[in-house]
């Protein structure tokens, strides 16, 4: 490597994963929360799977509401990250909708899937973060 180069890589800003992914998991809680999104969860999944660093857990009280919960995370995160899922599932149907950020995993739920799923019992181990405390 050139000197010039190495000067680049020194002067190179370096981008926290943690914090990009705080900053994601409660931009993704914010706006759940303006669509009126309830029991929202974050997970913080990262020490105990290789899947993503967080899941983030909102349920919806009609599939009208899951489908505009999942477009205002879409809209928001598009907006101030410049972010649109890898894969999204579950637009037709609209009782549980999936979006997979990379870093984040975001689980819009009517009520009966997410009690039936369980999937903050099944993620259990890992910490839970309260909405509003990233």
């Amino acid at each position: 490597m050139t000197e010039l180069s190495n000067q680049q890589t020194l002067s190179t800003p370096m981008i926290n994963i943690d914090d990009r992914s705080d900053r994601m998991a409660q931009l993704i809680a914010e706006a759940a929360d303006e669509r009126k999104g309830s029991d929202i969860v974050l997970l913080k999944v990262g020490e105990v799977t290789v899947l993503a660093d967080y899941f983030v857990m909102v349920t919806g009280y009609s599939k009208v509401q899951v489908r505009a919960i999942a477009r205002s995370i879409e809209d928001k995160l598009e907006e101030t990250l410049n972010r649109r899922p890898i894969r999204s599932e579950g637009f037709a149907d609209g009782s549980w909708i999936v979006e997979d950020y990379g870093d984040v995993i975001v689980h819009i739920m009517m009520p009966q899937e997410r009690e039936y799923y369980g999937l903050e019992s099944f993620w259990g181990h890992a910490a839970q973060v309260p909405f509003g405390e990233l």
